[in-house]
């Protein structure tokens, strides 16, 4: 039996704990986290597969280093005073074998699910992109610490003794992508020097900058979302539409693939605030949004003859009885509909 409405709404709307929870379980999904990036790097190409990705622990861990004056401290104080842990959870990270011009690619792949835009992304993604590089940089140290004990053991420099790091050692390369699950526009930064107060030529040359990758449901066009090959063409769609009642008429008729997954309508059910009925859900699990999101602007509309007629009877000039009558209700079931619209 699959379940709408988990969460309450009590006026202050879902909260977002439980939005990011609904996001993050469709996401998750290799089908569409893989349709994300196909989106994104490759104009829809099926490039990356569902099957080769493998989900990672999304924790990051890092050891920050503490300046204060350690001299008269013992080694264990100075050791717990200098480090202090730091970890942040990515929403998913995944590793992704890519084949490029017949050879393997081996990546990282991390999504992070926004329902509202985030001021600070650019400083977010690049402490979990440069984490998850410490990470491996740390692995890598930890592996060849072990080998030290063997026969045969590398000559190596002082320099890559100190680092742990070896001259031919190689990392795998991080890339992070934004899902923006709002109609609205992105009008955070979109790179570490939109963040930056920064003129002077000179110092603009040389600051380093980071970039976001994000999809923005209101940036694509129409036209581009064929190039979603899973559910998320749907959800796009209509998260981009949500807006504007005639063009997601438009959109849902238009479209053939309304019948979807629990896990995206449930994404659509707290973006869009459609209300999903048990019995529009079959016995595969899935659901008809075509009908649930009519049944929604039909509802958009009645509220829109309510307020009239709301507006009409304070004014005198109908009574409760003839409003109510022509929204085919009895009175007290106007009078309900209307505080529940106020």
């Amino acid at each position: 039996m699959y379940k709408f409405q988990l969460y309450k709404n009590t006026g202050r709307g879902i909260y977002i704990g439980a939005i990011d929870a609904i996001t993050k379980a469709y996401i998750r999904k290799n089908e569409v986290f893989a349709d994300a990036f196909n989106y994104f790097m490759y104009d829809g190409r099926q490039k990356i597969q569902p099957e080769q990705l493998r989900e990672l622990d999304s924790t990051e861990i890092a050891i920050l280093l503490n300046e204060k004056d350690t001299k008269d401290k013992t080694n264990k104080e100075k050791e717990a005073s200098e480090q202090k842990m730091v970890q942040k959870y990515r929403d998913l990270l995944k590793t992704a074998t890519i084949m490029e011009d017949g050879e393997a690619t081996y990546v990282l792949l991390g999504i992070e699910n926004q329902t509202e835009v985030h001021y600070a992304m650019p400083v977010r993604n690049m402490l979990y992109d440069a984490m998850q590089y410490n990470q491996q940089v740390t692995e890598i140290a930890e592996k060849h610490k072990g080998k030290k004990g063997g026969k045969r053991q590398q000559k190596i420099s002082t320099g890559e003794f100190l680092s742990g790091f070896y001259k031919n050692n190689k990392l795998i390369p991080v890339i992070t992508l934004v899902l923006f699950f709002n109609p609205g526009e992105w009008d955070g930064p979109r790179s570490l020097f939109d963040m930056l107060d920064i003129s002077n030529p000179i110092f603009k040359k040389y600051a380093q900058d980071y970039k976001i990758h994000i999809i923005s449901p209101k940036e694509i066009l129409e036209s581009d979302l064929k190039k979603f090959s899973s559910s998320l063409r749907e959800v796009i769609g209509c998260i981009k539409y949500s807006n504007d009642k005639n063009k997601l008429a438009a959109f849902i008729q238009d479209n053939p693939r309304m019948n979807i997954e629990v896990e995206a309508a449930r994404v659509l059910e707290v973006i869009t605030h459609t209300h999903i009925k048990r019995e529009e859900v079959d016995d595969m699990g899935n659901v008809n949004m075509c009908k649930a999101i009519q049944e929604m602007i039909q509802d958009g509309r009645d509220e829109g003859r309510v307020q009239l007629l709301v507006t009409l009877i304070q004014s005198g000039d109908i009574s409760l009885q003839r409003a109510a009558a022509l929204m085919n209700m009895t009175p007290e079931e106007f009078q309900e509909k209307s505080k529940m619209i106020s």
